[in-house]
């Protein structure tokens, strides 16, 4: 018997039992859609965390005052006898690799124009925030290279600031009152959105030595280095902590690269992803149960069809074949159902919720398929080979 004549006879066979044949697949198609719909999720959520951050650059480092000895961000100047200065940020411009240096300090002011008053974040920076972050100016300019200890009264205003405050009216040259001082609008931000739930253009920047005295501090809360693409990361560390302990004393700090940071967030958000994956593959053992039900209810029906084939010389092998061939088309069609079920799924989701990542995986889809015909394959065995081992003359007398 050929291979087409085995795909032929486990098509007409399934074909006879459209209903049982349908249902079964279904199990199988629920499967891989689940699979499909979790990982695009949880892919869409990977890139979309990687994207949040990346958009800042990707050779970024944060100094934050105090000693942590775990991943992630410093709680604050706890137990460091020497916080982070503005003197502190001067002194990393000298060290190897560093192409900008930005002192950084946010609080919350009140901004005053024409009788109308906003509540706002204020980050107090220096001259190189925007190349730090690759921030862009939509008008004007940004905080010019003064002194930052000594800087002069300027402020460059956040996309919806400017809008609130001055409506149509263009803010350049405009005096306004923050924290019960006056400053002059010297430069607007363009447009940037929403990150990790932060509203950028809901902002205003002041030189960080005026902030200082605003919020009655002297701590900075972060200094921020980007340094050469090519650089190692090693050394542009080095240089940074030799620098600051110098300065303190001890290594009284934490310095936190952005790769690093990347590289965490990928382990978790990949673990993630496969966790999600084997939740939906739960679903395909489901399916794998049911072909193996409906496959050993087929073997007791057609009990006297394989005592035909056995008689006119189908081998054991043979009966072994078909019986597995039926449970890989099952399978196959339930696989094929359900990557189509699962990409319509993925497809209406990201339409109607754009906000809820969502990203199409083919690697997962694949392997997702090959796993639901493997599936199918064993739950098949049993049943194929209690056909195949059926004695002819009994399985004929069972007619």
């Amino acid at each position: 018997m050929r291979f087409a004549d085995l795909a032929r006879f486990a098509l007409i066979a399934l074909a006879a039992h459209r209903l049982r044949t349908a249902l079964t697949s279904l199990g199988i198609a629920v499967g891989i859609a689940a699979v499909i719909l979790l990982t695009s999720i949880g892919e869409g959520l990977h890139q979309f965390v990687i994207d949040e951050f990346t958009q800042f650059g990707t050779h970024l480092i944060g100094i934050t005052p105090g000693r942590t000895m775990t991943h992630g961000g410093s709680l604050g100047a706890v137990n460091t006898s020497r916080p982070l200065s503005i003197d502190d940020a001067l002194a990393l411009r000298r060290a190897p690799y560093i192409e900008f240096v930005n002192p950084l300090i946010q609080g919350n002011a009140d901004v005053e124009h024409g009788g109308r008053s906003r509540r706002v974040t204020l980050y107090g920076v220096g001259h190189h925030f925007t190349d730090t972050f690759r921030a862009k100016v939509a008008a004007g300019m940004f905080l010019p290279d003064d002194d930052p200890r000594t800087a002069r009264a300027f402020v460059v205003l956040g996309a919806k600031v400017a809008r609130e405050l001055f409506g149509g009216d263009n803010p350049l040259g405009a005096r306004i009152r923050i924290g019960g001082e006056r400053y002059r609008v010297v430069g607007i931000m363009a447009p940037k959105g929403q990150v990790l739930g932060f509203d950028l253009d809901d902002t205003v920047y002041i030189p960080v030595g005026r902030a200082l005295e605003m919020f009655n501090r002297d701590t900075l809360m972060e200094i921020e280095v980007t340094y050469a693409a090519t650089a190692p990361l090693a050394a542009v560390e080095e240089g940074i902590k030799h620098i600051l302990i110098a300065r303190h004393g001890r290594e009284d700090f934490t310095v936190t690269p952005q790769q690093k940071m990347l590289e965490v967030f990928g382990t978790v958000l990949n673990a993630i992803t496969f966790a999600v994956a084997a939740i939906g593959a739960v679903s395909l053992l489901v399916g794998g149960v049911g072909i193996l039900t409906i496959l050993t209810i087929a073997v007791s029906e057609r009990t006297a069809e394989i005592g035909l084939l056995r008689a006119i010389g189908a081998t054991q092998r043979r009966i072994l074949l078909i019986f597995l061939g039926e449970a890989a088309l099952l399978a196959a069609a339930g696989g094929i159902a359900g990557l189509a079920l699962g990409w319509s799924l993925a497809g209406i989701i990201k339409l109607v919720v754009p906000a809820l990542p969502v990203k199409l995986l083919w690697s997962y889809a694949l392997i997702a398929e090959l796993s639901a015909v493997a599936i199918g394959l064993l739950a098949g065995v049993m049943p194929a080979r209690r056909a195949a081992r059926l004695d002819p003359l009994e399985a004929l007398r069972s007619e």
